[in-house]
């Protein structure tokens, strides 16, 4: 009995002892979850009380050279629902579907969606956004947001590029410098209930958004206008597939304007241009399809497309030659119109020849047996070694997305035939943006620079967060060769193959080309010119290619017009006066006279007085006998060959 006693004693003893144990622990437990993770535990409870809705970042703007906006932000909404909030489906569903102009079907699949948030629709106009608001729809989320707005719709489009859905850069300068425009989005948290509801008056907490940076661009907007307005023209006026046409300062390698005619709307990324949209009018397109036409819209073929250069490359060979000291202006030629090089008769584009020629004439006919001869003489190693120093087996370098490389023959391959017709721009491809970049080291002193757009990134107020800098290269040609090789390209357009591209106290120099396509004898042909002005100094540099025009195909006849009428309009925007020499003068009759006073002069009086002076035209008006007024103004002074108005009472 006293043994059974003594042994409830302990066992309750035991069992205090635990309990006292157990309680401790437990006690030391809680404090450390209240005291030492109450932080932790905190942040745990509210993120599950919380709902993170974002708020869209503002897209950086760009900006040409002269501080015009080329792409900005247009406010839009994002149009949300919340499962658990909403309380007449069925009106939701009805509302949204009229005001967004979806199917019942589409936005029932997401209305009843059981989720914390379901995106209904994006980049919706902010008036009807407004209008939703207006229905005040329990469990309906109007968020505003930013949409990618071009202001010139198709202006360089396939270099400025465009966003998607999510404001993030898709192709061109767009793309290439995300990382300074795309902003940091902030968010919206507002509290809910353990059922997800959210809880009415509860303070919400608000991260605020970051905008983007500003990219400057060295593009002008008004060269950029002239350039496709030159384009579209001749590609109307020929028919052609398309035209491509690049600007450039040589000097420093800045892009002014790069033209894909036909352009595309940036603002309707998605919709199929006319040109292209017409060939395939009577076919149902694949979603296969259509990607591969968007794709084709949207290539940017000045830097992603190679071809081989024809004539114009001969600018190449005439530096290489020089800088060898292999040839010199008085080197005689004879071309019987062909070049028999090994068992290959390779012609000139003069079926009767050219006959005996220095080598000026030479460039200025473009011949192309005298520079089969020249080619050879610089031979392989070394025509190699400044391909090399121009630039031409390698990328330029520009800063836009999807640029191609030279397609060239290993050096090890090359013989006679293929060295004769690589000297003339055959049997090797490039993109017309080396040939640029390689004709401005060859006018420009010698230096290689690296094409480019973008100048400079700076913050929504104007402070500089980075200058863009680019590579240059000195030297790669002689100075004396450079002066060379200026003076003989200004001869061809002032009396040679480009003649066409000539204008009066500007002097340009170019050089012509005309391409055959591959596979040779199909007819077809990419006409081009390649020009810069003022030749002694050069300031810009460009270069257009014809696809496939029409009718007379020949770069002289039909692509150096193209840029001598964009010379006439953009060097006197560029602040480029012409200097006429004295046969200019007196061929075109270029210079001013004052304007006589002719009021009070009777129609005979007046008649003689107009031959004595180089006006152009003269109109009469009005029946009376003596000049009462008059246009231009006594006095004034105007260019020869202006129009006089004479008003008789």
């Amino acid at each position: 009995m006293i043994r059974n006693r003594t042994y409830n004693r302990r066992n309750v003893f035991v069992a205090v002892v635990v309990i006292i144990l157990v309680s401790v622990l437990l006690t030391v437990r809680l404090a450390y979850l209240m005291i030492y993770r109450s932080e932790e535990y905190a942040a745990m409870a509210k993120e599950l009380h919380e709902r993170e809705r974002p708020i869209k970042a503002q897209r950086g703007s760009i900006f040409d050279r002269n501080g015009v906006e080329i792409a900005t932000n247009k406010p839009v909404c994002t149009i949300s629902v919340i499962y658990s909030q909403v309380k007449d489906p069925e009106r939701v569903i009805d509302v949204l579907s009229d005001e967004l102009g979806l199917s019942k079907e589409k936005v029932r699949k997401r209305v009843e969606k059981v989720s914390s948030i379901e995106r209904i629709k994006s980049n919706v106009d902010k008036e009807v956004a407004d209008k939703i608001r207006e229905y005040k729809l329990e469990g309906v989320m109007v968020d505003e947001d930013y949409k990618r707005y071009y202001p010139y719709d198709s202006l360089a489009s396939k270099v400025i590029g465009f966003t998607g859905g999510d404001n993030q850069g898709i192709i061109g300068l767009e793309v290439k410098y995300e990382e300074y425009l795309k902003g940091i989005d902030g968010t919206i948290l507002t509290l809910t209930t353990a059922y997800g509801v959210e809880i009415e008056n509860a303070a919400e907490d608000r991260i605020e958004p970051q905008a983007g940076n500003d990219l400057y661009l060295s593009l002008d907007v008004n060269i950029q206008k002239y350039a496709e307005q030159a384009a579209l023209k001749v590609m109307e006026a020929k028919n052609a597939n398309n035209v491509k046409l690049i600007v450039m300062n040589p000097q420093n390698g800045e892009l002014y304007g790069m033209v894909n005619a036909p352009e595309f709307n940036l603002n309707d990324p998605y919709t199929l241009i006319d040109e292209i949209a017409r060939e395939y009018e009577d076919q149902t397109l694949s979603s296969e399809k259509e990607t591969e036409l968007l794709n084709g819209m949207w290539r940017n073929a000045c830097i992603s497309d190679t071809y081989e250069p024809g004539s114009a490359f001969k600018i190449v060979t005439t530096t290489a030659a020089f800088e060898e000291g292999v040839v010199s202006l008085d080197d005689k030629f004879f071309c019987p119109g062909y070049k028999k090089v090994e068992d290959r008769i390779i012609r000139c584009h003069k079926a009767g020849g050219h006959g005996s020629q220095t080598f000026v004439d030479g460039i200025k006919n473009s011949c192309n047996p005298v520079f089969i001869d020249i080619g050879a003489r610089v031979g392989v190693d070394k025509t190699y070694y400044y391909y090399e120093k121009l630039g031409l087996f390698s990328k330029t370098g520009v800063d836009l997305p999807g640029e191609a490389n030279s397609i060239m023959h290993k050096k090890d391959i090359i013989k006679a035939v293929e060295l004769a017709t690589m000297s003339f721009g055959q049997s090797f491809q490039i993109t017309p943006l080396q040939l640029l970049r390689a004709t401005s080291a060859a006018i420009n002193g010698g230096k290689l620079v690296t094409p480019h757009f973008g100048v400079s990134v700076k913050s929504w107020d104007g402070r500089i967060i980075k200058t863009l800098d680019y590579e240059e290269t000195p030297e790669v040609v002689s100075k004396e060769t450079s002066e060379i090789v200026k003076d003989l390209l200004e001869q061809v357009v002032s009396d040679g193959t480009g003649k066409r591209a000539y204008l009066p106290g500007l002097r340009v120099g170019g050089k012509t080309a005309t391409s055959e396509k591959l596979p040779r004898r199909t007819g077809k042909y990419i006409s081009s010119f390649i020009g810069f002005a003022p030749a002694q100094n050069p300031q810009v540099i460009a270069i257009v290619l014809i696809d496939e025009p029409t009718g007379i195909y020949y770069g002289g006849t039909i692509a150096a017009p193209v840029i001598a009428e964009l010379f006439d309009n953009i060097l006197p925007y560029m602040g480029v006066e012409p200097e006429y020499t004295e046969e200019e003068k007196q061929e075109y009759k270029i210079g001013t006279f004052v304007v006589p006073d002719f009021i009070g002069k009777t129609k005979s009086d007046a008649k003689a007085l107009f031959k004595a002076y180089e006006f152009d035209e003269l109109y009469s008006l009005g029946e009376g006998e003596v000049v009462t007024e008059q246009f231009p103004l006594p006095g004034e002074t105007v260019d020869l060959n202006t129009s006089l108005v004479l008003y008789f009472d």
